[in-house]
């Protein structure tokens, strides 16, 4: 058999013009390795032994596109049918010159001797593109994966709207129809100019409308996606490219494009970098661009799509060329990189059965449709934005995108039923709602705050008397005492049963036309504050809060519309098994008892890229996913106030030191610790900050030298000092050795004694028990977060 050069879809020539001839293309040998450097080869061609030169033949390409995404000058476009190409001098991409670049839409066939075509595999999702295939009678209710939502949702719900996206230029809103359409010439476009199935490509971008059609169709081609947001730093999107084995840039605009350009030139490989928004006409002047890389924007990549799409509906030689393999449902659909124990970002590989298994169980936790709106304003490359958007358009529900900026007005505007988001959102709509009530006339200030006492508090009761209040005791409650519980409560609830509904009336209805959300809220990314959770009860707004891991896809656990019990992050979601354990020992523990939060289900990654021993640590051989979040499980009682709260599941905190701040970041707090020691001014310190919206730290102050640098920085002279004032002074001295890090320190809690091993806060090896200290002074951290 002779050998098949394959040669890439994306080249540079000059002096190109159409031969109604066969003709041969020469070249050189130092132009040969051009090909082979560049890798523009099928990497499994082989340079054979040659002089100074050979010739080729390049078999016809069935269609070369319209030239509108051309930048540098008006290019040429030939279209021809199994012809040869004549050319007098064959150019490739350098990092220098300018070149011109015609973009071939089918892949060109260089042979050697020979005249027998390779087929090219193509991956495809198998209900997405099934029309292409002519496959008759497939289900579109059965998904194979993710990208098949589309199609079974353009059959359903069609014309009506699936996204608004109002704050980006230009203003989007697009029907099911359009959404598929979209999807379709985005992956089809991929492939044109490059992407084979399997290969990584990067998405650094914010969350939109044009994100989810990347992401998509990203997918869509059989490639993986890796996924981070626009504000990371150059470094952290560097390691994460190249980790990943990446090939290809996908990015938000070209600010974020010219940022990183720089260090991704020289360490970085990139095939070609696509603008989500903006141009690229800025791009060649910009002394940071990347030399030589193909720079695309969104519209052109959905242009160059949809012009090979219709080439092959219409052509069956060119469907031809193609061997057809569906995309396998335990095939990785994407890499989201999180923090490690070691602060070292991990990519969890996640695959399509694993993101499936939320779009087909989370209904019941969501029980939306169509009219129904949701707002959307987390990070999409979050596991847990990314999985519920997944959900909501497979029901056929219409999302609308906003973000801080835009969120107080966008929720009166569209009076969305559903709200998606982290715990600091909600804190901050509490604490909007509260200082608009303290900023009213005093009447109306103590007329609202004294009917939001009485909510509370019939609120407080209901649970008591419908069974929906927690308790770790394994004992079950006599009959007796259960029954007087119960009568008492259910009275008082009745007594104060008029006054909730007065402020209903007088009251919360104002709120509830400020924010919408007449359906639920839905929490998850960090523990809601209990006095949110409660206000929120009160007023009449549901908020359903969520539990679960980036490994897991990430939802394990969440509260349900009918058993909403506070505190909690409810009962396992469908096909999902959680069990507690002893830290020490691995051993199962009663509910009640607390431990270890361990998972098990379709939603457990595959594993962490590259990475099998942390993968071995995290998943054992029985498939149990280690959380290392300390909780426990409600146990189950026919009798009570927690006689319908069996099996809920309470979190109390995080085993490993990791910190998970309200907006759903992570982090590693011994880099901070570290930086802080080595100021003469700390002894001892710990950071804290889990599930506030800010690092703090807990501080003991090396005494003589914070009274010498109080000295220096004022004539005083005092000889003592207020907690207060080292505070002050130790915040200062804090930011300038923790500058570098990636998070800032924010309030201080000074305390005068020392963490020892006899006060049993310190390990034998002098390590500070993290858990014990924010355990000892827990009302100070309250205090200090107040």
């Amino acid at each position: 058999m002779k050998n098949i050069y394959d040669l890439s879809p994306v080249f540079s020539i000059s002096k190109f013009k159409a031969s109604h001839t066969k003709t041969l293309i020469h070249f050189t040998h130092t132009t040969y390795k051009m090909f082979v450097n560049g890798g523009l080869l099928n990497p499994l061609f082989q340079v054979p032994s040659m002089s100074d030169s050979m010739s080729i033949a390049i078999a016809s390409t069935n269609y070369i596109v319209s030239p509108s995404y051309h930048r540098r000058r008006p290019p040429f476009c030939y279209q021809f049918q199994y012809q040869y190409v004549n050319a007098g001098n064959v150019l490739f991409h350098s990092k220098k010159g300018t070149r011109d670049r015609v973009s071939l839409l089918n892949r060109i066939r260089a042979y050697s001797e020979s005249k027998t075509e390779e087929k090219e595999v193509r991956k495809y999702s198998p209900i997405l593109e099934s029309q292409l295939l002519s496959e008759k009678n497939v289900s579109t209710d059965e998904l194979k994966a993710i990208p098949d939502i589309w199609r079974s949702s353009a059959e359903k719900f069609g014309d009506r709207v699936a996204l608004v996206d109002p704050h980006h230029d230009p203003p989007t809103n697009m029907t099911y129809n359009q959404l598929e359409e979209d999807i379709l010439n985005f992956c089809e476009g991929l492939r044109v100019i490059g992407i084979k199935p399997c290969e990584k490509v990067a998405l650094f971008a914010d969350n939109s409308c044009r994100w989810l059609v990347a992401d998509q169709g990203v997918m869509a081609t059989g490639a993986i996606n890796v996924v981070r947001g626009s504000r990371s730093s150059v470094e952290e999107l560097l390691h994460i490219y190249t980790h990943s084995e990446s090939v290809a840039l996908v990015v938000d605009n070209p600010e974020l494009y010219q940022r990183i350009a720089t260090g991704f030139n020289s360490k970085a490989s990139v095939r070609f970098v696509i603008l989500l928004w903006g141009d690229n006409s800025s791009l060649n002047s910009h002394s940071h661009m990347m030399e030589g890389i193909p720079a695309y924007t969104y519209k052109e990549i959905i242009d160059i799509g949809h012009e090979h799409r219709m080439l092959l509906v219409d052509s069956h030689d060119a469907r031809e060329k193609y061997v057809y393999e569906p995309i396998k449902s335990d095939d990785v659909a994407a890499l989201i990189y999180t923090s490690g124990t070691t602060g070292n970002p991990k990519g969890v590989m996640l695959t399509h059965t694993n993101l499936l298994h939320q779009v087909n169980n989370l209904w019941d936790i969501l029980p939306a449709g169509p009219g129904d709106r949701f707002v959307s304003m987390l990070p999409p490359w979050h596991a847990y934005e990314r999985a519920v958007e997944y959900l909501i358009f497979a029901l056929g529900i219409e999302q609308v995108y906003t973000n801080v900026k835009y969120l107080k007005d966008d929720l009166r505007h569209y009076q969305p039923q559903y709200m998606i988001s982290v715990p600091l959102v909600f804190e901050t709509l509490y604490n909007g709602i509260q200082k608009q009530i303290s900023t009213s006339s005093a009447i109306r200030k103590v007329i609202a705050l004294s009917l939001i006492k009485i909510s509370l508090a019939y609120m407080e009761f209901k649970n008591i008397y419908q069974g929906e209040c927690l308790s770790r005791s394994q004992k079950e409650p006599s009959y007796i005492s259960a029954t007087l519980d119960w009568i008492y409560a259910r009275i008082i609830a009745a007594f104060l049963l008029p006054l909730h509904l007065l402020a209903k009336k007088l009251v919360y209805t104002k709120i509830h036309s400020s924010i919408g959300i007449s359906k639920a809220g839905i929490c998850g990314g960090g523990s809601l504050p209990l006095h949110v959770d409660k206000f929120f009860e009160a007023i009449g707004t549901k908020v359903q809060v969520g539990y679960g891991l980036t490994e897991s896809s990430p939802v394990i656990a969440a509260r349900q519309p009918y058993l909403n019990v506070l505190r909690s992050v409810g009962r396992p979601i469908r096909d999902t098994e959680i069990k507690i354990v002893d830290d020490e020992t691995g051993q199962d523990l009663p509910h009640g008892s607390k431990g270890i939060v361990k998972a098990r289900g379709p939603q457990i990654m595959q594993g962490y890229y590259k990475n099998p021993v942390a993968t071995k640590e995290a998943i054992d051989e029985d498939g149990w996913l280690n959380t290392g979040d300390i909780g426990w499980i409600c146990p189950s009682h026919s009798l009570g106030r927690s006689r319908n709260s069996g099996g809920t599941i309470v979190l109390e905190g995080r085993a490993k030191d990791t910190i998970v701040l309200s907006t759903g970041e992570n982090v590693e707090p011994e880099q901070i610790e570290e930086a802080a020691m080595r100021s003469n001014l700390i002894q001892q310190i710990v950071v804290i900050g889990q599930d506030q919206r800010r690092l703090g730290a807990i501080i003991v102050p090396n005494k003589e030298e914070i009274l010498l640098a109080s000295k220096n920085s004022s004539d005083n002279g005092n000889a003592q000092l207020t907690k207060h004032q080292m505070a002050a002074i130790l915040s200062q001295d804090l930011r300038k050795w923790t500058s570098d890090c990636s998070f800032q320190v924010g309030p201080i809690l000074v305390i005068e004694d020392p963490f020892t091993i006899d006060s049993g806060l310190m390990t034998a090896t002098m390590k500070i028990r993290r858990n014990k200290v924010v355990e000892l002074y827990k009302d100070q951290i309250d205090d200090l977060y107040k």
